[in-house]
């Protein structure tokens, strides 16, 4: 073996145990991006309006005040739904009034506890 080899070796072997610890003892950051579990109303399900209750449980807490729904309506208006409370951490309820026939979407983007925002969508159909 080269002299340059001998003392690169235990070098490389030394880096590879400090970066093997570093990232077996680290503190784990949990990263909690808001995952939507279930929803009233149902993705793609079918409701008799025309008033309907929304709830929406996430896999995490979200902030409320920082998270928005819009309802697209089946004449393409799009109006804001208000958050009426956080019945329990990752919980949102809210109310739509005035629903016609028709197929709806209910959209919604929250913030997480983590910092990032997730948005995704409820299509409903009332009858």
């Amino acid at each position: 073996m080269c002299r340059n080899t001998r003392l690169f070796m235990p070098r490389l072997v030394a880096a590879i145990a400090v970066a093997y610890g570093i990232a077996l003892f680290a503190p784990r950051v949990a990263l909690a991006h808001a995952v939507l579990l279930n929803s009233q109303p149902a993705v793609n399900s079918t409701v008799s309006g025309p008033e309907i209750a929304v709830l929406l449980k996430y896999n995490s807490r979200v902030d409320m005040e920082h998270s928005t729904l819009t309802l697209l309506a089946p004449d393409g208006k799009v109006e804001k739904v208000a958050i009426e409370s956080e019945p329990e951490p990752g919980l949102l309820s809210a109310k739509l009034t005035g629903l016609v026939k028709g197929a709806y979407v209910l959209r919604w983007q929250v913030l997480a506890t983590d910092g990032h925002i997730t948005r995704g969508k409820v299509p409903f159909h009332v009858e």
